[in-house]
């Protein structure tokens, strides 16, 4: 891969260091090789200005020292060294954690008091043993370790958290690793940036889909995280994160019955409240609909057993007669009947998670985001890029989530605000629903 990948970018900084080299090179690339050659120091990051292609190899990074503007200065920051967890045993840890488990301080690995090191940087130099910082230079199953600053104490292990996994369970909406990246190789725009794309996916509207740096995420129920591109030509790419080898496995709890909404409801029942057989979900046949198993490999989309991929009220499944969908009565966990007071038996008219819309799709409540020229919806509790009085209080019966695709007010079709500066709002890419069984 490109050499810069092991690198994390922040574009107009400048951090003050104590060791230092400076080269002529002509690109980062370059730059980068000076780095990883670097013999007087232990290169942690390197500055690269555009203008005198002046290039300067640092022994410090942006967690270790001041950190300032300077318009025409890169920062390039070697990942290996921001990581604050370990993987594995932690053999590679490169982290700041210098006290034990008990928190006690780590004696520092070039002195020899309190205790005389058998691992010292003049004999272990590729191991990393800086300052006093937690390592693990002899590969002990027990992960990263130190010598204390207490007398009666010679070594103990430090207490440093896994990091979390580099492969995508499900549609990874819960990956949480640091793949910065898009699938065509551009580097990602950071969550908190405004350039070059302005959008409204900031961690203050979407506060738990942990959108930290510029990391791949999924926040909006896409089939797979993505980010905005440091690209002016391409505002957002899907990443290119394997899938993980092994599923999460099922809670247990409730899965054979009805608990909460039923998320996790994996039983066999199969026909909806008002006795229709339900539709294979893998089929298109009567009802064509987006809930394919493939795209979904942990909704537990299998043969034609009712289910709650989208989060509605409780499971359902699209019917085999002319009714495109209905809920199921599944036994409630703690014995008592399912019943919804003031509901008759009649099917309810409301769109599911689907790609297709009724009417003019006011009772639309799917989970699509993207409009039909392909941008993203801004969140509707937000006012950037887009000040607007759509808001969750004004239409409190509109289901007005997150960033999905609404008609609150009527308009011919669902749509939503853009997170384009330069476009208000557009429709969304829904197709209207065909309400009649194909022959």
């Amino acid at each position: 891969g490109d050499i810069l990948d092991d690198y994390l970018r922040t574009d107009g900084v400048w951090i003050l260091t104590r060791n230092k080299q400076f080269y002529k090179t002509n690109n980062e690339k370059e730059c980068a090789e000076k780095c990883e050659a670097e013999r007087n120091f232990n290169c942690r990051a390197f500055l690269f200005t555009r203008k005198k292609l002046q290039c300067l190899t640092l022994a410090e990074n942006a967690k270790m020292t001041v950190m300032f503007n300077s318009m025409d200065a890169v920062l390039y920051e070697k990942k290996i060294y921001l990581l604050q967890c370990k993987k594995g045993i932690g053999k590679d840890y490169r982290g700041t954690e210098a006290k034990t488990r008990r928190g006690i301080p780590c004696q520092k690995w070039a002195e020899k008091t309190p205790h005389n090191p058998n691992y010292t940087p003049e004999k272990h130099p590729s191991a990393g043993l800086d300052e006093n910082y937690c390592r693990n230079p002899d590969g002990d199953e027990s992960g990263p370790w130190c010598y204390t600053t207490d007398p009666a104490t010679r070594f103990d292990y430090c207490n440093i958290p896994e990091c979390e996994s580099q492969c995508v369970q499900c549609n990874g909406e819960d990956y949480h690793g640091e793949v910065s990246r898009t699938e065509s190789g551009l580097e990602c725009q950071r969550w908190d940036a405004q350039e070059p794309h302005m959008h409204g996916f900031t961690l203050k509207h979407f506060p738990e889909k942990d959108l930290k740096m510029n990391y791949c995420r999924n926040p909006d129920g896409e089939l797979r995280p993505w980010c905005f591109t440091t690209s002016p030509a391409k505002r957002w790419e899907y990443c290119n994160i394997p899938h993980c080898t092994t599923h999460p496995p099922v809670s247990g709890l409730g899965s054979q019955c009805l608990s909460g909404k039923g998320e996790d409801y994996r039983g066999r029942i199969a026909i909806t409240e008002s006795g229709n057989a339900c539709q294979h979900w893998n089929t298109q046949f009567p009802h064509r609909h987006g809930w394919i198993p493939d795209r979904y490999p942990c909704k537990g989309l299998e043969e034609n057993y009712c289910r709650n991929p989208d989060g509605e009220k409780r499971p359902w499944c699209y019917t085999t007669s002319s009714v495109r969908w209905e809920y199921c009565a599944i036994p409630h966990c703690d014995g008592t009947e399912q019943g919804i007071v003031g509901m008759s038996n009649a099917p309810v008219q409301v769109s599911l998670s689907e790609e297709c819309y009724r009417g003019k799709g006011q009772s639309y409540r799917g989970t699509t985001s993207i409009t039909v020229s392909g941008k993203k919806c801004q969140a509707w509790n937000s006012m950037f890029p887009h000040r607007h009085e759509k808001t969750p209080d004004r239409f409190p019966n509109a289901d007005l989530r997150d960033n999905y695709c609404r008609n609150p007010d009527g308009d011919n079709s669902p749509w939503c605000f853009t997170t384009d500066p330069s476009t208000i709002w557009e429709y969304c890419n829904l197709k209207r629903c065909d309400d009649h069984t194909q022959e």
